[in-house]
């Protein structure tokens, strides 16, 4: 918004906002003042200007004449809450993601002023403007492969003062005009690790990714042979759209009855079979499983290295180790 079209839900998104962040600091996020003050300043309803609730039955829009569907579109844009805001063909295919697992993510990252940072997805371009708001719009650039995804992106970020590089390209393939890169963050699920990445990372570099239902952090190196990623997942589950474009990740889905019930729903045994994908059959899987004491997302890692990479329990060189598709 600007002085001509001043935004007419300023002050109640204001009182709203500062409520979303008042709960996401209560659940032990936000604990640096510069990310905190970035969920504080960025407005968010201006990146969700409409979106979609009952699984896409309706839509909740900033312009309805109805002031209490008008309402309902404010709150829900200050919810703790991913919103779906763009559906094709009735598949979800773009999304705005939850605030307080975005701000761990942010905080995730390690970000230090001066610092480059590429974004893989730009959705409603929120996550990027808080960003800007961290590092600077020089600092950011956001690809998405879908030229309405980055035109509405782009849009939402002028009005909301932003305007970091916003590209229409591959995001696993980078953007090189704009590296090194310090930081490398993906708001969707990837199915590998794109390689093509690493060689546009600054030494030391930080990736963060959506994969397998949970999120892998990963330190680049510089090794004998040459640059590799090598890292372990993060505590949190995350669900996240997948990354278009590229085919799925193969994965075996155990037939009903296969496995105990209480097994086969639990959280950590499906982001097993999700991390190892066809590499093992559901059952050898729940052995694996139970014999290592139903291990957290913590001692699973990936390792990128000489055009390889593999999923692993506690050791890369250990004796679990699954590959995983060349990015």
């Amino acid at each position: 918004m600007d002085d001509a079209h001043p935004d007419p839900f300023a002050a109640a998104a204001a009182e709203e906002r500062w409520a979303m962040v008042r709960g996401i600091a209560a659940g032990g996020a936000l604990t640096d003042p510069r990310w905190r003050a970035a969920f504080e300043e960025v407005p968010r309803h201006l990146f969700v200007p409409y979106y979609f609730v009952g699984g896409g039955a309706d839509r909740l829009w900033c312009q309805d004449p109805d002031p209490v569907r008008r309402a309902q579109w404010l709150g829900g844009a200050y919810a703790d809450g991913a919103l779906a805001t763009r559906i094709r063909d009735g598949e979800l295919i773009s999304s705005c993601s939850q605030p307080s697992l975005m701000a761990r993510m942010l905080e995730e990252l390690a970000v230090r002023d001066g610092q480059r940072v590429l974004e893989i997805g730009a959705g409603s371009g929120y996550n990027a403007a808080l960003l800007s708001h961290r590092l600077g719009d020089g600092a950011v650039t956001t690809v998405d492969l879908d030229p309405e995804i980055t035109e509405s992106a782009r849009r939402h970020l002028a009005a909301a003062g932003y305007r970091p590089a916003v590209i229409t390209g591959d995001g696993t393939r980078g953007w090189p005009p704009r590296g090194p890169y310090d930081r490398i963050i993906a708001t969707c699920t990837l199915p590998c690790v794109p390689q093509t990445c690493l060689s546009q990372c600054a030494p030391d570099a930080r990736i963060l990714a959506p994969f397998a239902t949970g999120l892998i952090a990963l330190r680049v190196h510089e090794g004998e042979r040459g640059t590799y990623a090598e890292g372990r997942f993060l505590h949190t589950p995350a669900y996240f759209v997948p990354l278009r474009g590229t085919p799925p990740r193969p994965e075996r889905r155990p037939h009903p009855g296969t496995l105990p019930r209480r097994v086969g729903e639990n959280q950590l045994f499906q982001f097993l079979l999700a991390l190892t994908g066809a590499a093992l059959d559901p059952r050898e899987a729940l052995s694996l499983w139970q014999r290592e004491g139903r291990p957290e997302r913590e001692r699973f890692g990936v390792t990128v290295r000489d055009g390889r990479q593999w999923a692993w329990l506690d050791d890369p060189e250990g004796p679990y180790a699954w590959p995983l598709p060349g990015g």
